[in-house]
């Protein structure tokens, strides 16, 4: 049976459930767009606790019709086996609604902002940043999310020293935030004549994308500069001077460079800007307020900053390692991961931080 603090919880919430049902059929609210994808959320986030909840109040009301029936000696037997079933079911619903209602991270909802960044390695360094660039691609457009380039910088062979792309779509922090740190790739390069295996290294930062009212960003600290796109972009894009650079405090240690020419339109390239020049703004106080903890987070799975080497892509051995996990469960086959498979890892990285933070919530009760 649920504990009696559980049940009031779940109790309010099936009562939120329930008004955002009712908000979502209000024809103000379907004009409202910011609105609606906000319950849209909310509604989508407490369907699965409100569908278990009211099953476990049906199933209660069954077990006390069935408890009447117990003095019945012909109606007995199926009562006991009615019981049986109702507690055992009872029993995995106390279970599954334990984990659904575990803290989850305020960010989870959000789109982001990807980048990716060619580490140690040289020219072998920027073409592994492409392959994991179409990794994400792949993995990202079959669960419907959209992926677009924002900025790039093309190494000498065809990768990349950098790129700055958007992803949106549903939970897309949650989707890739296990993502962030140093990726590092073993294996033989094209321009490698001897045969020899070289390891190379590639950051991936994943960064939810900050509304508004979250960063104070004074337009007058940002020069804005306009000139004409690079690279692949089609024609119109490099015949004007669509191309925005948003520099934040030019000249002093605090100064951030975004570019963006994702689009013909100067409008739309400058709000996009901004909108990430936000991003790592808000990314840079995240930054300050963890280093300014004491006390380790024991309940994230691995700390997320750049420079933490979380996986390991060795070709000889067509082998993924994500050092976060353990046993044989760390490893994954290369060839199956690198067409966009990412599903099998996430999910048992998903799985590990369920863990820790059911053990770090049973702690705190000890």
């Amino acid at each position: 049976m649920l504990r009696p603090s559980l049940s009031a919880r779940l109790s309010e919430l099936a009562h939120e459930y329930d008004l955002t049902l009712r908000q979502l059929a209000d024809p103000e609210v379907l004009t409202d767009s910011r609105r609606l994808v906000k319950l849209t959320r909310r509604q989508r986030e407490l369907e699965p606790v409100t569908a278990l909840y009211r099953e476990d109040q049906a199933l209660a009301e069954s077990e006390a019709q069935a408890r009447d029936l117990l003095a019945d000696p012909e109606m007995r037997e199926l009562a006991e086996a009615d019981l049986k079933a109702s507690r055992q079911r009872r029993s995995e619903i106390a279970g599954e609604l334990e984990v659904l209602l575990l803290p989850t991270d305020p960010d989870d909802a959000k789109d982001v902002i990807l980048e990716i960044r060619a580490g140690a390695g040289g020219d072998e360094a920027g073409l592994f940043a492409a392959d994991l660039l179409r990794l994400y691609e792949r993995y990202l457009s079959e669960r419907g999310f959209k992926l677009s380039i924002l900025d790039e910088s093309v190494s000498s062979l065809g990768g990349f020293s950098r790129v700055t792309a958007e992803v949106r779509g549903d939970y897309a922090y949650r989707t890739l935030k296990f993502e962030r740190g140093v990726h590092r790739v073993q294996r033989i390069p094209a321009t490698e004549t001897q045969g020899r295996i070289h390891t190379s290294t590639v950051t991936v930062a994943v960064l939810p994308v900050a509304e508004p009212s979250e960063v104070q960003l004074d337009l007058s600290d940002v020069r804005l500069d306009v000139y004409r796109s690079q690279g692949a972009g089609g024609q119109g894009v490099n015949t004007t001077d669509s191309a925005v650079r948003a520099v934040y405090k030019a000249g002093t240690p605090e100064e951030i460079v975004v570019v963006c020419q994702e689009t013909r339109s100067q409008i739309k390239n400058r709000e996009k800007a901004i909108e990430v020049l936000r991003t790592r703004l808000a990314e840079r106080e995240r930054e300050a307020f963890e280093s300014s903890r004491s006390e380790s987070r024991a309940a994230q799975v691995g700390s997320g900053e750049r420079s933490e080497k979380v996986r390991t892509y060795n070709y000889p051995q067509n082998r993924v390692t994500d050092h976060r996990l353990g046993g044989d469960d760390k490893n994954f086959a290369l060839d199956s991961v690198m067409n966009g498979a990412l599903g099998g890892v996430l999910e048992a990285l998903t799985q590990l931080e369920r863990e820790a933070l059911l053990a770090s919530m049973t702690d705190g009760a000890a």
